[in-house]
């Protein structure tokens, strides 16, 4: 029996995924793509700080940042880098070391960040899907054979206490 793929779309990647049985992740593969999606975004967010920066410093510098970032996808940080670089190595520079900066100061909650977060997220997915799956199976009960509320509960109580 042949292995089945499918392709997966997320934004600007198509990642080709095992739908067999049995076969077992790429996780240094995974690893790798989660690395360069993570250097890109970190790239996304040098650009945006050095924008803002230079919109405080250089108003006419950041409006040209602004301008060349639209034009060049920054999806891709190598490739707008390289863009970069041919038009104002400066710029390119400056990038760089927020980048790294921002690097350095992400890479110690990340792990722990990551992991939670994930857990976090799993869990309110499978409390929604449970949420779903017993409002499906539950059939909606008339008004005269519900349950008390708490409100019906406590004005009773008022009541009888009167």
């Amino acid at each position: 029996m042949g292995s089945r793929k499918s392709w997966l779309s997320y934004p600007q990647y198509h990642l080709l995924l095992p739908l067999g049985l049995g076969q077992s992740m790429d996780v240094k593969h995974v690893a790798k793509e989660t690395a360069k999606t993570l250097i890109s975004y970190l790239t996304y967010q040098a650009v945006r700080t050095v924008i803002a920066q230079l919109d405080e410093t250089d108003p006419p510098r950041s409006l040209w940042l602004q301008r060349f970032t639209t034009k060049e996808r920054v999806q891709d940080g190598e490739r707008y880098l390289q863009d970069l670089f041919q038009e104002k190595q400066d710029l390119a520079f400056r990038i760089l070391t927020v980048r790294e900066d921002l690097a350095d100061q992400v890479a110690d909650f990340l792990p722990e960040m990551l992991r939670t977060g994930i857990q976090k997220a799993n869990l309110h997915q499978r409390c929604q899907q449970l949420e779903r799956m017993t409002q499906v199976a539950t059939p909606q009960a008339s008004p005269e054979t519900s349950s008390p509320t708490a409100a019906d509960l406590t004005d009773s109580t008022h009541q009888s206490n009167s």
